[in-house]
């Protein structure tokens, strides 16, 4: 459950994220009464490898802004859980039976980890839930406005039909995992911006966020709907947004219909120039990332009003009511804005967008 952001966050690597906090509350607090010194050790959990953001961008920069908060005598361990619920399972336990202070999870699957959110608990270590809702007795959470990534998604994709939009046009939609729950909060956010206005005429939820079985069910909907008759696709992700091109150019489709996608990867950027995918959601990852790290320390080191100013947002899990939390806005990146987006907050430079091969397609929107 979403509920109304107190404090908004925008998209800029140089804002100091306590600078919106309550009470004119900073890092330094004066009224913090420290359970722990510097010498802290956060553990950090990441799902999955597909996407390339938390092994490029969340954990690099989480690790950067512990060693910051702690004048480099606080420590980052680190795991994926490769998407497998099982394995990560297994990495959360050793990071229990190793005696971190804390632990930033962003759960593979977000019902099975309850059983050792519970038993963190018990062992007396918080954790905070990462971009990913998990279930069980977590402390905070951290991430993006979900409903709202697919709101901006859902509204794009009807931008892109223009005026001649009809509620005959046809759709596919390529949803997330199942086991995620920020995937449903994608889905019902772009619904909101659909529904009654074209026709969804093939859903599927993705297990695992995969781009094979993307690609696959993308595939039978061509086969299903004849490749002249998609109107739009709406992606979930990146990922999964390069798999379906695959299939519909494997199946002969030129003139590609507008397609959506979320994380602005390297390779999504470089499409929308190329004007293969129409659109991605930009996240800023140095502020939920940094955001996690100042929530991680505050915890641990018992500077609860600092705490309190960072997760003045509550939400619902399963499991858990108000749960405190930090929700990051998000924005539509298209081609107009690439240079205002990602390359004003240092996610990659013109050189890395621009290669020899789409020279061209840059210099057309003016990206040099």
């Amino acid at each position: 459950m979403r509920r109304t952001a107190i404090c908004m966050a925008v998209s800029s690597m140089a804002l100091s994220l306590t600078a919106c906090g309550a009470l004119g509350v900073t890092g330094d607090s004066a009224d913090a009464s420290p359970t722990k010194g510097n010498d802290v050790t956060v553990g950090v959990l990441m799902p999955e490898t597909t996407n390339t953001r938390y092994e490029n961008f969340d954990y690099p920069i989480i690790q950067k802004k512990v060693a910051e908060l702690t004048k480099k005598e606080g420590r980052t361990v680190y795991a994926n859980g490769e998407a497998d619920a099982k394995k990560q399972a297994g990495q959360m336990q050793k990071m229990i039976d190793d005696k971190v202070d804390v632990i930033l999870l962003d759960a593979v699957d977000s019902h099975a980890i309850a059983p050792m959110v519970k038993k963190a608990k018990s062992a007396g270590i918080p954790v905070i839930a990462y971009d990913r809702l998990a279930e069980g007795p977590i402390d905070a959470y951290v991430s993006f406005d979900n409903e709202l990534v697919g709101e901006v998604q859902g509204r794009t994709l009807i931008e892109s039909l223009g005026s001649d939009i009809d509620t005959s046009d046809k759709i596919v939609m390529l949803n997330g995992s199942p086991s995620d729950p920020n995937a449903g909060q994608f889905k019902a956010g772009a619904l909101s911006e659909i529904t009654g206005k074209v026709s969804i005429a093939k859903t599927y939820d993705v297990d695992g966020w995969k781009p094979a079985i993307a690609k696959k069910d993308m595939a039978e909907a061509i086969s299903a709907l004849g490749k002249d008759n998609i109107a739009a696709v709406y992606s979930a992700n990146d990922a999964m947004a390069g798999a379906a091109i695959e299939a519909m150019e494997e199946a002969g489709m030129t003139d590609l219909p507008p397609i959506t996608g979320q994380d602005a990867e390297l390779d999504a950027v470089q499409r929308i120039v190329t004007g293969e995918q129409y659109m991605s959601v930009y996240k800023s990852y140095p502020l939920e990332a940094e955001a996690a790290a100042e929530m991680a320390v505050a915890k641990i080191q018992g500077k609860d009003i600092l705490f309190d100013s960072l997760t003045q947002d509550r939400v619902d899990s399963p499991t858990d009511k108000e749960i405190p939390a930090q929700l990051v806005s998000v924005s539509a990146l298209t081609k107009a804005n690439i240079k205002s987006t990602v390359v004003a907050d240092g996610i990659y430079s013109v050189k890395q967008i621009c290669t020899a091969k789409i020279a061209s397609a840059c210099a057309q929107i003016k990206l040099n």
